[in-house]
């Protein structure tokens, strides 16, 4: 399986390595492999684990040849995102 990446996820990508060190092979990891995926809006996944004081968070959708990454961030709000809810997949 593939990673496709759109030009905004890139972007991010970059930003949050200059911010936190995330690299785009982390990234990668991390939607192949994930620890945690919990449903988002409009039938995107995110694929997330604990990283530092916080969560990486990969939101990304299924496509033709591979996953598409849509977007990369970093957020403290853990709780906010790690709900271990029916429809997440524990951490």
């Amino acid at each position: 399986m593939n990673v496709i990446w759109t030009r905004h996820a890139e972007e991010r990508q970059k930003e949050w390595e200059k911010k936190r060190g995330i690299t785009r092979q982390e990234v990668e990891a991390l939607v192949m492999e994930p620890a945690q995926i919990v449903p988002g809006d409009r039938g995107v996944s995110v694929a997330q684990e604990s990283r530092g004081e916080g969560l990486l968070r990969v939101p990304f959708v299924e496509a033709a040849g591979g996953r598409k990454v849509l977007t990369v961030y970093w957020t403290s709000k853990v709780e906010k995102y790690s709900t271990g809810g029916r429809d997440a997949d524990p951490l």
